[in-house]
């Protein structure tokens, strides 16, 4: 099968729609599928053998780590001669257009060719914290445009396919995240790397955050939890947009930034740890999650977005309303080895369920699913019940709105 990722976020960028587009590649060319990626340009032109179609771009203002392209005929020229059998549309915004104007809809776009589109980023909640919340009931109508040319729409979680769902999606279907348990594994505990997070005292309870530094993460919420746990102390590994604004509110708590880290470092990182905190209410998934769960590590999580969808509270994880709920269990966690051990030993084998190769195959089944719909050439028409999908009959507007869109493209 051929496969054309179109994505506005990818190498060099770190973050979990990254990991997941680069071990979903990585699994579909070893399973012999030959994959096309169209994305901003970077320094990467070429992954794991899968050629890059990079498109010059610009750099968000709200978020300098994000590039964004228009896309090019050149692009649509490469596009003719690949010839994709799937087209996926990976959060589509300015480069993603190209996507929904060449493939999808009841003609399958100028390569008739099926569009799926996956939703990682919980953009209506994220809103608020960039100052935009305002502009938060025309979301979900744009959504509905955008996601209703799909042949199949793709929610990484239950509660976010349910979300979409709720909010006029059609077609939508669960592609669960995955987690590579060899790399994050309790064996990888370091002395040195706790030494390191720590700042020097490897004997007190050391907490972990992982991730990107950036408003809609709530990392602010870790400070009133660490007061009330003053033995404690509070590693932060990643970067971005907000570690200015972190080191000053975090000022005078025994708070580490360790910037990014990759590959063996990462995965000491998070098995050196006592306890995993994701504050995060905007959580599509949390990849970084299920990372500390492999890692053995107790994971404590706010209850929002897709995240209770991995942790079964007070059994493979905890779950958290409120940040004094947060310190009460992580004091729990500290006094009694018993359960921390036990926490994580449970948490670890929920992973150990999500593997990025079964992550992959339930994909290409939703491509296989998403050919048969194109094929019979309406992407209205029933899947198996095993795909998961429930269809609604809507937003003719939509397809009209695109249609007037593929004019005014190159």
């Amino acid at each position: 099968m051929k496969v054309a990722f179109f994505t506005e976020t990818f190498l060099p960028k770190t973050d979990g729609i990254v990991t997941t587009l680069c071990q979903t590649i990585r699994h579909l060319h070893r399973r012999g599928h030959e994959v096309l990626i169209v994305a901003p340009e970077g320094d990467v032109v070429e992954f794991e053998g899968c050629r890059i179609v990079a498109v010059p771009g610009w750099r968000f203002p709200f978020y300098p780590e994000l590039r964004l392209a228009f896309s090019r005929s050149s692009v649509h020229r490469i596009l003719e001669q690949f010839q994709p059998d799937v087209v996926h549309a990976v959060e589509p915004v300015c480069l993603g257009i190209a996507a929904l104007y060449l493939s999808g809809g009841g003609e399958g776009g100028k390569l008739r060719a099926p569009l799926v589109i996956s939703y990682h980023t919980d953009l209506p909640k994220y809103l608020k914290y960039f100052g935009m919340g305002f502009i938060e009931p025309i979301i979900w109508p744009l959504l509905r445009l955008r996601h209703n040319r799909a042949t199949v729409n793709l929610g990484t979680s239950l509660p976010v396919v349910r979300e979409l769902e709720q909010n006029g999606i059609a077609r939508v279907a669960l592609w669960p995240g995955g987690v590579d348990s060899d790399r994050f594994h309790p064996h990888h505990r370091s002395s040195a790397m706790r030494a390191h997070l720590s700042a020097g005292h490897p004997e007190s309870p050391l907490l972990l955050y992982a991730g990107r530094l950036s408003a809609e993460k709530s990392i602010e919420r870790l400070a009133p939890i660490l007061r009330a746990i003053p033995q404690a102390r509070l590693a932060l590994v990643g970067d971005g947009p907000h570690r200015a604004a972190l080191l000053q509110h975090f000022a005078g708590l025994p708070v580490s930034f360790a910037g990014f880290l990759h590959g063996d470092a990462l995965a000491q990182a998070f098995a050196s740890c006592d306890a995993f905190l994701m504050p995060s209410q905007t959580e599509t998934l949390g990849l970084v999650v299920l990372e500390a769960m492999a890692s053995g590590v107790p994971v404590v999580a706010a209850r929002a977005g897709g995240i209770p969808d991995m942790i079964e509270d007070g059994i493979s994880g905890f779950l958290f309303d409120t940040d004094s709920q947060a310190a009460a269990i992580l004091t729990r966690i500290f006094n009694d080895s018993t359960l921390r051990e036990a926490i994580g030993r449970a948490g670890r084998l929920e992973a150990l369920k999500r593997s990025w190769q079964s992550a992959t195959c339930t994909l290409e089944e939703h491509y296989r699913a998403a050919r048969t719909m194109q094929h019979l050439g309406a992407p209205q028409t029933m899947v198996p019940e095993t795909s998961r999908m429930r269809f609604s009959f809507r937003n003719a507007l939509g397809s009209a709105t695109i249609l007037a869109l593929r004019k005014l493209l190159p």
